[in-house]
């Protein structure tokens, strides 16, 4: 039987995991199987940059001279039967804004 793989991911994990939610009522609402939400290792990117605006000096200082940013990606992944009824109403779900979802049919 096929099943369609559902992947979601953004930087706010409230948001993904309410969507998911909303996924797998719909799933079992139609009575198809479902597994998931499952959560994938999050992604992080990490920059680190020097604080003086002009960029010489201050080099052998501590760490008070650098500034640290980190953005994480959080993913998740949701199986559900290939039913068309199912994934005409997933497709039709609003996605919030900084969430991404990818719908890839298998056997």
């Amino acid at each position: 039987m096929q099943r369609a793989r559902i992947k979601l991911w953004g930087r706010d994990p409230k948001q993904i995991d309410e969507l998911a939610r909303e996924i797998r009522k719909i799933a079992e609402k139609v009575g198809v199987a479902v597994r998931g939400p499952i959560p994938l290792p999050t992604k992080r990117l990490r920059i680190t940059c020097i604080r003086t605006p002009c960029g010489d000096g201050m080099h052998r200082g501590g760490p008070t001279n650098w500034d640290h940013w980190e953005l994480r990606i959080h993913k998740r992944i949701i199986d559900v039967a290939a039913n068309p009824r199912v994934l005409k109403q997933i497709t039709r779900l609003p996605i919030p804004q900084g969430v991404k979802m990818e719908i890839e049919l298998t056997d």
